[in-house]
Protein backbone atom coordinates (compact mmCIF):
# COMPACT_ATOMS: atom_id res chain seq x y z
CA UNK A 1 0.00 0.00 0.00
CA UNK A 2 2.82 2.40 0.84
CA UNK A 3 4.54 1.75 -2.48
CA UNK A 4 1.28 2.25 -4.36
CA UNK A 5 0.69 5.53 -2.54
CA UNK A 6 4.20 6.73 -3.31
CA UNK A 7 3.83 5.75 -6.96
CA UNK A 8 0.83 8.05 -7.30
CA UNK A 9 2.53 10.98 -5.55
CA UNK A 10 2.53 14.05 -7.74
CA UNK A 11 5.95 14.81 -9.18
CA UNK A 12 7.46 18.14 -10.13
CA UNK A 13 7.58 19.61 -13.64
CA UNK A 14 10.09 17.92 -15.88
CA UNK A 15 9.77 14.56 -14.11
CA UNK A 16 7.69 11.41 -14.64
CA UNK A 17 7.06 8.36 -12.49
CA UNK A 18 7.13 5.07 -14.41
CA UNK A 19 3.79 3.23 -14.54
CA UNK A 20 2.99 -0.41 -15.17
CA UNK A 21 3.40 -1.25 -18.87
CA UNK A 22 5.64 1.73 -19.63
CA UNK A 23 8.65 1.48 -21.91
CA UNK A 24 11.28 4.14 -22.48
CA UNK A 25 10.05 4.47 -26.07
CA UNK A 26 6.47 5.09 -24.89
CA UNK A 27 7.60 7.65 -22.30
CA UNK A 28 9.75 9.45 -24.89
CA UNK A 29 6.78 9.76 -27.26
CA UNK A 30 4.49 11.02 -24.47
CA UNK A 31 6.96 13.78 -23.59
CA UNK A 32 8.04 14.68 -27.13
CA UNK A 33 11.65 13.63 -26.61
CA UNK A 34 13.94 10.76 -27.64
CA UNK A 35 15.07 7.57 -25.95
CA UNK A 36 18.71 8.67 -26.12
CA UNK A 37 17.86 11.99 -24.41
CA UNK A 38 16.04 10.16 -21.60
CA UNK A 39 19.02 7.85 -21.22
CA UNK A 40 21.35 10.85 -21.03
CA UNK A 41 19.22 12.77 -18.52
CA UNK A 42 18.85 9.74 -16.26
CA UNK A 43 22.29 8.16 -16.77
CA UNK A 44 20.74 4.94 -18.06
CA UNK A 45 22.86 2.31 -19.79
CA UNK A 46 20.03 -0.02 -20.81
CA UNK A 47 16.79 1.33 -22.35
CA UNK A 48 15.01 -1.90 -21.44
CA UNK A 49 15.65 -1.64 -17.71
CA UNK A 50 13.17 0.69 -16.00
CA UNK A 51 10.90 -0.20 -13.09
CA UNK A 52 7.39 0.75 -12.00
CA UNK A 53 7.63 3.62 -9.52
CA UNK A 54 11.00 4.81 -10.83
CA UNK A 55 11.31 8.59 -11.13
CA UNK A 56 12.65 9.78 -14.48
CA UNK A 57 13.71 13.21 -15.59
CA UNK A 58 11.98 13.89 -18.91
CA UNK A 59 13.05 17.47 -19.57
CA UNK A 60 16.38 19.26 -19.26
CA UNK A 61 14.39 22.34 -18.20
CA UNK A 62 12.71 20.62 -15.25
CA UNK A 63 13.03 22.09 -11.79
CA UNK A 64 14.74 20.55 -8.83
CA UNK A 65 14.02 16.90 -8.23
CA UNK A 66 11.48 16.04 -5.53
CA UNK A 67 12.88 15.13 -2.15
CA UNK A 68 14.38 11.62 -2.13
CA UNK A 69 12.06 10.61 0.71
CA UNK A 70 9.10 10.86 -1.66
CA UNK A 71 10.69 8.45 -4.14
CA UNK A 72 10.16 4.73 -3.53
CA UNK A 73 12.97 2.32 -4.14
CA UNK A 74 11.74 0.34 -7.15
CA UNK A 75 11.92 -3.41 -6.98
CA UNK A 76 14.28 -4.63 -9.70
CA UNK A 77 12.65 -6.66 -12.42
CA UNK A 78 13.57 -10.31 -11.86
CA UNK A 79 16.18 -11.55 -14.30
CA UNK A 80 14.83 -14.29 -16.56
CA UNK A 81 15.97 -17.80 -15.74
CA UNK A 82 18.10 -19.58 -18.37
CA UNK A 83 15.18 -21.94 -19.02
CA UNK A 84 12.77 -19.04 -19.59
CA UNK A 85 15.20 -17.32 -21.95
CA UNK A 86 15.82 -20.56 -23.86
CA UNK A 87 12.07 -21.12 -24.27
CA UNK A 88 11.55 -17.56 -25.53
CA UNK A 89 14.54 -17.88 -27.86
CA UNK A 90 12.97 -20.87 -29.60
CA UNK A 91 10.19 -18.59 -30.86
CA UNK A 92 12.65 -16.03 -32.24
CA UNK A 93 13.98 -16.56 -35.76
CA UNK A 94 16.93 -14.32 -36.58
CA UNK A 95 18.94 -13.63 -39.72
CA UNK A 96 22.65 -12.95 -39.54
CA UNK A 97 23.21 -9.22 -38.97
CA UNK A 98 26.19 -9.07 -41.35
CA UNK A 99 28.26 -11.14 -43.74
CA UNK A 100 31.80 -11.95 -42.66
CA UNK A 101 33.93 -14.14 -40.44
CA UNK A 102 32.79 -14.84 -36.89
CA UNK A 103 35.90 -14.33 -34.77
CA UNK A 104 34.28 -14.49 -31.35
CA UNK A 105 31.13 -16.19 -30.11
CA UNK A 106 28.98 -15.86 -27.00
CA UNK A 107 30.39 -17.75 -24.02
CA UNK A 108 28.42 -16.19 -21.17
CA UNK A 109 31.46 -14.72 -19.42
CA UNK A 110 34.15 -12.84 -21.34
CA UNK A 111 31.98 -12.55 -24.46
CA UNK A 112 28.31 -11.55 -24.16
CA UNK A 113 27.78 -11.47 -27.92
CA UNK A 114 29.39 -12.30 -31.25
CA UNK A 115 31.96 -10.43 -33.33
CA UNK A 116 31.78 -10.50 -37.13
CA UNK A 117 34.77 -9.22 -39.12
CA UNK A 118 34.53 -7.86 -42.66
CA UNK A 119 35.55 -4.77 -44.61
CA UNK A 120 34.39 -1.25 -43.75
CA UNK A 121 31.00 -0.41 -45.21
CA UNK A 122 29.67 -3.98 -45.14
CA UNK A 123 25.87 -3.78 -44.68
CA UNK A 124 24.57 -4.34 -41.16
CA UNK A 125 20.94 -5.51 -41.13
CA UNK A 126 18.23 -5.96 -38.51
CA UNK A 127 18.29 -9.55 -37.28
CA UNK A 128 14.52 -9.43 -36.66
CA UNK A 129 11.68 -6.94 -37.16
CA UNK A 130 11.23 -4.30 -34.50
CA UNK A 131 11.62 -0.65 -33.50
CA UNK A 132 14.83 1.33 -33.14
CA UNK A 133 15.04 2.46 -29.51
CA UNK A 134 18.56 3.88 -29.66
CA UNK A 135 20.83 5.23 -32.41
CA UNK A 136 23.82 7.18 -31.16
CA UNK A 137 27.30 7.10 -29.71
CA UNK A 138 26.82 8.10 -26.07
CA UNK A 139 27.47 4.64 -24.60
CA UNK A 140 31.20 4.24 -24.04
CA UNK A 141 32.81 1.21 -25.63
CA UNK A 142 30.15 0.67 -28.30
CA UNK A 143 30.98 3.40 -30.81
CA UNK A 144 28.13 4.18 -33.19
CA UNK A 145 25.43 1.97 -31.72
CA UNK A 146 21.98 0.87 -32.88
CA UNK A 147 19.58 -0.95 -30.54
CA UNK A 148 16.40 -2.57 -31.88
CA UNK A 149 13.54 -3.73 -29.66
CA UNK A 150 11.70 -6.88 -30.74
CA UNK A 151 8.66 -8.76 -29.49
CA UNK A 152 9.04 -11.10 -26.54
CA UNK A 153 11.16 -8.68 -24.48
CA UNK A 154 14.17 -9.04 -26.80
CA UNK A 155 16.69 -6.36 -27.76
CA UNK A 156 19.40 -6.66 -30.40
CA UNK A 157 22.55 -4.55 -30.24
CA UNK A 158 24.74 -3.53 -33.19
CA UNK A 159 27.97 -1.76 -32.22
CA UNK A 160 31.03 -0.06 -33.79
CA UNK A 161 29.23 1.00 -36.99
CA UNK A 162 30.88 3.49 -39.33
CA UNK A 163 27.49 4.90 -40.31
CA UNK A 164 23.99 4.58 -38.87
CA UNK A 165 21.12 4.55 -41.37
CA UNK A 166 18.11 4.59 -39.02
CA UNK A 167 16.64 6.91 -36.40
CA UNK A 168 15.07 6.31 -33.01
CA UNK A 169 11.41 5.36 -33.22
CA UNK A 170 11.79 3.98 -36.74
CA UNK A 171 10.22 0.60 -37.53
CA UNK A 172 12.54 -1.85 -39.28
CA UNK A 173 11.88 -5.13 -41.04
CA UNK A 174 13.97 -8.26 -40.78
CA UNK A 175 16.97 -8.00 -43.10
CA UNK A 176 16.63 -4.23 -43.57
CA UNK A 177 19.96 -2.42 -43.62
CA UNK A 178 20.35 -0.27 -40.51
CA UNK A 179 24.05 0.59 -40.56
CA UNK A 180 27.44 0.10 -42.21
CA UNK A 181 30.18 -1.89 -40.52
CA UNK A 182 33.03 0.13 -39.05
CA UNK A 183 35.55 0.33 -36.26
CA UNK A 184 34.32 3.12 -33.98
CA UNK A 185 35.49 2.64 -30.38
CA UNK A 186 37.54 -0.45 -31.22
CA UNK A 187 40.67 -1.47 -33.11
CA UNK A 188 39.83 -3.02 -36.45
CA UNK A 189 36.66 -3.19 -38.50
CA UNK A 190 33.96 -5.47 -37.12
CA UNK A 191 30.36 -5.69 -35.96
CA UNK A 192 29.69 -6.56 -32.34
CA UNK A 193 26.22 -8.12 -32.12
CA UNK A 194 24.44 -8.87 -28.88
CA UNK A 195 21.00 -10.26 -28.07
CA UNK A 196 19.29 -9.53 -24.76
CA UNK A 197 16.17 -10.99 -23.16
CA UNK A 198 14.65 -8.73 -20.49
CA UNK A 199 17.97 -6.91 -20.25
CA UNK A 200 20.13 -10.02 -19.86
CA UNK A 201 22.58 -11.15 -22.60
CA UNK A 202 21.65 -14.50 -24.15
CA UNK A 203 23.34 -16.75 -26.70
CA UNK A 204 21.88 -15.82 -30.12
CA UNK A 205 23.20 -18.95 -31.85
CA UNK A 206 20.02 -20.91 -31.10
CA UNK A 207 17.97 -18.44 -33.15
CA UNK A 208 20.48 -17.89 -36.00
CA UNK A 209 20.78 -20.08 -39.11
CA UNK A 210 23.85 -22.36 -39.20
CA UNK A 211 26.99 -20.75 -40.58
Amino acid sequence: MLLAACSSTKVGPGYYRVQSGDTLTKIARQHNTSVSELMRLNNLSNPNRISKGQLLRVSAKGGAAPAPAATPTPSPRPAPTPAASAAALRNLKLVWPAAGTVTQRYNGSSSKGITIVNKAGTPVVAAAPGSVVYAGNRLRGYGNLVIVQHSGDFLSIYAHNSKMLVKEGQKVSQGQQIAEMGGTDRSGTALYFELRHRGQPVDPSGALPPR
